[in-house]
């Protein structure tokens, strides 16, 4: 099965490509409500920030044709109460609730006879917007890349995580594509292991030389200068710069900036939260104790310890060395850069 985003529009379902399966099996599952949608993200079958926007679309237009029959007025509190389960299905990620603000914004224009033909043209839309924004990340990224870098990443920020290209991935592949020489070290990402699963499934995929690590080994790589660079992608950033991101993404800032290492932030504008002043207001999702206690379905831990699972962590501004979005490269100050850059950015079509 050749897989090139995960997911897609196919005979009036989104499909997407299982997460929880990979790298051992490639699964399709058939979303044909907003609801399998919305459990989609929440069971983590679609992650990463900007894909799971593009599918909380996809669930507000599956939501527009099931609520067609009913009068406009009803049609539309329909779909505003699929949004607000959908928008609680992962609470970091402010890429989920920019894609519903637009799909509600385009709703509330259209005429009812048409409105869930605009809502799945809108959907396709935002997909199309998210790869060319990851392309236009990748083209600026790669100039930050020196030839033969040695590019430490954390997570998963590849086709997976997007609607098909990558944001810090899609740095590393348009280097890779430019014949830089990267070699790409990839985290295993505990606690459920997206750089050992997935970006070490797309990095082969993809022919780009790499290496897999435990998280615990990154400090001695870098004390070992064995890293050159790390670049990662975000779930939120805030006005003032502070980055949002898998956690364990902020011991790796912490461990760049002690070792002289340049730390980057890949993520497209939908990313920005302008209205969060910064990380202290940025809401931290709490995971199932059962990612920690269990590897693979396998318990590692007695049961009855307590258990913290934060998915997410926030990194200062001051730890960032730069932040590239589809508007370019942005430095410090960021407050300026960011409220700068949504001037120069593409809109959605």
């Amino acid at each position: 099965m050749s897989v090139d985003a995960p997911l897609w529009w196919e005979d009036g379902a989104l499909c997407l490509l299982d997460q929880t399966r990979l790298p051992h099996e490639v699964r399709t599952v058939r979303c044909t409500s907003w609801e399998e949608v919305a459990e989609a993200i929440r069971a983590l079958r679609i992650r990463g920030a900007p894909a799971i926007g593009v599918a909380a679309a996809y669930g507000l237009a599956l939501a527009a044709r099931a609520a067609a029959p009913r009068p406009d007025q009803d049609a539309l509190q329909a779909l505003r109460r699929a949004a607000s389960d959908l928008r609680r299905a992962r609470p970091t990620a402010v890429n989920l609730g920019w894609a519903l603000d637009h799909m509600l914004a385009v709703a509330t224009s259209s005429d009812a006879p048409a409105l869930a033909e605009r809502l799945l043209d809108a959907a396709h839309a935002l997909a199309r917007a998210d790869v060319e924004n990851n392309r236009r990340i990748g083209e600026h990224g790669a100039r930050l890349i020196t030839a033969g870098s040695r590019v430490l990443t954390y997570c998963n920020t590849g086709m997976l995580a997007t609607a098909g290209y990558g944001t810090a991935f899609g740095v590393l592949r348009r280097a890779h594509e430019l014949n830089l020489g990267i070699h790409v070290i990839a985290c295993e990402t505990r606690p459920v292991l997206q750089g050992a699963r997935l970006t070490a499934w797309e990095l082969l995929r993809a022919g780009i030389p790499a290496t897999l690590i435990t998280d615990n080994a990154a400090g001695a790589l870098m004390r070992g200068s064995g890293v050159d660079a790390v670049i990662v992608g975000a779930d939120r950033i805030a006005a003032n710069g502070d980055v949002a991101n898998k956690v364990g993404t902020y011991t790796l800032a912490v461990l760049a900036q002690a070792h002289s290492v340049p730390f980057y932030v890949a993520a497209p504008l939908s990313t920005v939260d302008l209205a969060t002043p910064s990380g202290e207001a940025i809401p931290i999702e709490e995971r199932s104790a059962a990612e920690v206690v269990t590897l693979g379905g396998i318990p590692v831990a007695p049961a009855e310890i307590d258990v913290r699972n934060p998915a997410f962590d926030v990194t200062p501004h001051h730890l960032v060395t730069a932040i590239v979005t589809e508007a370019g490269v942005i430095t410090p100050p960021y407050e300026l850069g960011l409220r700068r850059a949504f001037g120069a950015s593409p809109t959605v079509a």
